[in-house]
């Protein structure tokens, strides 16, 4: 399998796919990238969606985020976001939780994986050292928002206020155990082995987010909550790294 780039740059953005390609398919893993409008320093996130293709709710709200940054808000100015809204293309297109070749990509990150998607993301992702990331996905089991938190001692200070102003549209999952983990209102500080995150090398550690709706409320509730939850974690980081830069 082969893999063939695309790059095009426009004044406000740049856009790039990478596409894969065998004898029998091709498979397009769109990112786009929304520059910081203010000079200096800024802070660099990666927002990844569609790693499970079954999840459509933070696909859609991937691009409901890529329309709000491309009109340059204020609360972006310090901000560079680079959104990825299909990182599983073929599990897309199947409808599949899986990609195409029966994985389960989440499981794949950093255990030397030969699936070309996951040597595509775990490359950007070496490369880029993203400050935050943000994974964002939907769970057909839980019947409220939740999120795992990892990496930067900030991750968890910024899920909260998350999870509460997501709560204005979809309750909190308030159990004591939420996908077989230990939880403390949503917030859960274990996590899968091989899912999407920094490169364990990098330091300092990245701050990770997994944010997650229940799949089984009406979709474009989903899509609100992710949205919402989304701003509400770049807000929230911009003001803690005022108070604790470098944690």
């Amino acid at each position: 399998m082969s893999i063939v780039s695309t790059i095009q740059l426009t004044r406000d953005r740049l856009s790039s796919q990478h596409e894969f390609q065998d004898s029998t398919d091709a498979i397009f893993i769109p990112k786009l990238v929304f520059p910081a409008s203010k000079k200096g320093m800024c802070m660099k996130f990666g927002v990844f969606a569609g790693v499970h293709g079954d999840e459509d709710a933070g696909i859609l709200a991937v691009h409901e985020l890529i329309q709000w940054a491309s009109t340059k808000p204020v609360e972006l100015e310090d901000f560079e976001l680079h959104f990825y809204p299909i990182c599983n293309p073929s599990g897309c297109t199947l409808g599949t939780r899986h990609s195409h070749s029966g994985l389960d990509l989440n499981r794949e990150f950093w255990v030397g994986s030969d699936q070309p998607e996951i040597q595509y993301l775990e490359q950007q992702l070496r490369a880029e050292r993203y400050e935050g990331i943000l994974a964002l996905h939907s769970d057909d089991t839980s019947d409220g928002c939740y999120g795992f938190v990892s990496g930067s001692l900030l991750s968890e200070q910024i899920l909260e206020p998350a999870l509460a102003a997501a709560h204005e549209i979809l309750p909190r999952n308030e159990a004591y155990v939420i996908d077989g983990f230990l939880a403390e209102h949503g917030i859960i500080k274990e996590g899968y082995h091989g899912i999407l995150s920094a490169p364990p090398e990098q330091r300092p550690h990245a701050m990770e987010v997994v944010f997650e709706t229940p799949a089984l409320a009406p979709i474009n509730q989903q899509v609100a909550a992710t949205v919402i939850a989304v701003k509400t974690m770049l807000a929230q980081y911009r003001l803690l790294q005022a108070y604790a830069p470098n944690l």
